[in-house]
């Protein structure tokens, strides 16, 4: 029985394949990225209310604007960083899933060794799509806040606390974003 081909010519077999290597990203992945994202935005507002000692009152509109800003660019970011590892990551778990997997199906005579072969690769790319996403999110919280405390305590401190504020986190997240999109 041929398999059933789409309006631009993929079977479906072949249309999960390239949505698995692609840069889009799945809704639950998206909305794990805007939260971590948001998260690690409004860090830094904690920071400079509690230590700059900035009003949280008379400062809220720059908050909110460089939040919503650094929120978006350090999702981006995650994104980038999470397409450029999945691919690394699928290759040095090809063999131990392959392993896992094969000892698992080898009961089951009723599957065809195509089957078989699907269900690897779909869990290799499980496995490398849930390992470039926690990594991606860790490394790039990280990097945003050793940043964030570098800029604000040592390179913007002659600056007032709200533009110390700005130009530290829009630049770091910018930097974070720009930084995610070279190739490693």
């Amino acid at each position: 029985m041929p398999a059933k081909v789409n309006k631009q010519g993929f079977t479906k077999e072949e249309e999960l394949l390239l949505q698995d290597f692609s840069r889009n990203v799945s809704t639950k992945s998206s909305a794990l990225f805007y939260g971590n994202a948001f998260i690690v935005s409004a860090i830094p507002i904690w920071l400079f209310w509690r230590i700059h000692m900035i009003d949280l009152y008379s400062s809220m509109i720059p908050f909110l604007i460089v939040t919503a800003l650094s929120t978006y660019l350090i999702s981006m970011a995650y994104r980038n960083t999470k397409f450029l590892l999945k691919h690394k990551i699928a290759n040095k778990r090809e063999e131990a899933v392959t392993r896992e997997l094969t000892k698992k199906l080898a009961e089951d005579k009723k599957m065809s060794r195509k089957e078989k072969d699907e269900r690897i690769l779909w869990q290799k790319n499980e496995v490398a799509d849930f390992e470039a996403t926690t990594f991606s999110i860790f490394y790039n919280n990280a990097l945003f806040v050793a940043i964030i405390i570098f800029a604000s305590f040592y390179l913007l401190r002659s600056f007032t606390p709200t533009v110390n504020y700005v130009l530290s986190v829009s630049t770091t997240a910018g930097l974070l974003a720009l930084l995610s999109t070279g190739t490693q």
